[in-house]
């Protein structure tokens, strides 16, 4: 374990500013990211790193990065990896993002569903997976989505590799002007307004709270259940990943997309025949056959 000093702004300890990611540093963690989460630090987000990493370090007293990254490979129980990738990680996301996805679940997706269940072909419940959930924006707008829609009962697996982006998503709580792509009629059906100190607030209603379970999980990794989803949205994330790690993410999260599922992938990524085993519906979606 790393040596700890005193409190930033103590006579031993120098400021954070004047603090120096070098070049054997940033490589170093650039790699362990590579190799923990699959996420491609290239030269271009050196400063990045280092601002990332930079209120972790005063948090704990290191000196330098060098001592933060030994603490952080010695750590048996692996919760400061965790903390560092909380750190690196971006959570960009907002409610009904890429409507043309969902449009495409209206379109296609709910109407075979629909028959499918007719015909007791299938049991009764749409299963999908939303992969890099972020504060839960996606997988929220998922299950409203699918409960406005589709008289049917929906469960929604949501994962992230960011603790504190999963506990903010747990809690359903949001500032009211971010429901600005949301229709009226839904933000009365699924939102609670807040009053007093939560004036300005509103949260997700229980019943589509319900709905949505979340789970940490890192996509390097097998997927975190066995059961088959109808439809894994997996988008906006790819981009952070080199070519071979894509190919691994998607073959990996395809083990549980259901023969004729649909993998939703960010409008700026494209699979381009990398992984066989899915067919090209049209931009940003691709089909199990």
């Amino acid at each position: 374990m790393g040596q700890l000093i005193g409190n930033q702004g103590s006579p031993t300890t120098p400021g954070i500013q004047a603090m120096d990611l070098s070049e054997r540093d940033f490589l170093r963690f650039s790699r362990l990211v590579h190799e923990q989460a699959g996420i491609n630090l290239h030269q271009g987000k050196k400063e990045l790193l280092r601002a990332r990493l930079a209120k972790r370090i005063r948090e704990l007293g290191f000196e330098s990065f060098s001592r933060y990254y030994h603490h952080v490979v010695t750590d048996d129980t692996g919760e400061e990896l965790v903390q560092m990738l909380d750190c690196i990680a971006t959570n960009l996301t907002r409610f009904f993002r890429e409507e043309a996805h969902f449009e495409f679940l209206e379109e296609l997706v709910y109407p075979e569903f629909r028959q499918a269940v007719k015909v007791e072909k299938r049991e009764p419940v749409l299963r999908i997976w939303s992969a890099a959930c972020s504060t839960g924006e996606e997988p929220y707008s998922i299950a409203m989505h699918a409960m406005d829609r589709l008289s049917a009962k929906v469960h929604v697996l949501a994962t992230d590799i960011s603790t504190r982006a999963l506990q903010k998503a747990s809690e359903g709580i949001y500032p009211s002007n971010r429901l600005s792509e949301i229709p009226p009629r839904m933000q009365n059906r699924f939102f609670l307004k807040g009053h007093g100190p939560r004036e300005g607030f509103v949260r997700v209603r229980p019943e589509i709270r319900s709905c949505v379970t979340f789970r940490r999980h890192n996509l390097m990794e097998p997927p975190p259940v066995q059961r088959e989803m109808d439809v894994i949205f997996c988008r906006n994330v790819l981009i952070y990943f080199d070519r071979a790690t894509q190919k691994h993410v998607v073959e990996n999260i395809c083990q549980v997309l259901r023969p004729g599922g649909y993998l939703f992938v960010g409008h700026a990524e494209s699979l381009n025949g990398a992984v066989p085993q899915l067919r090209y519906v049209r931009p940003a979606v691709y089909r199990k056959p």
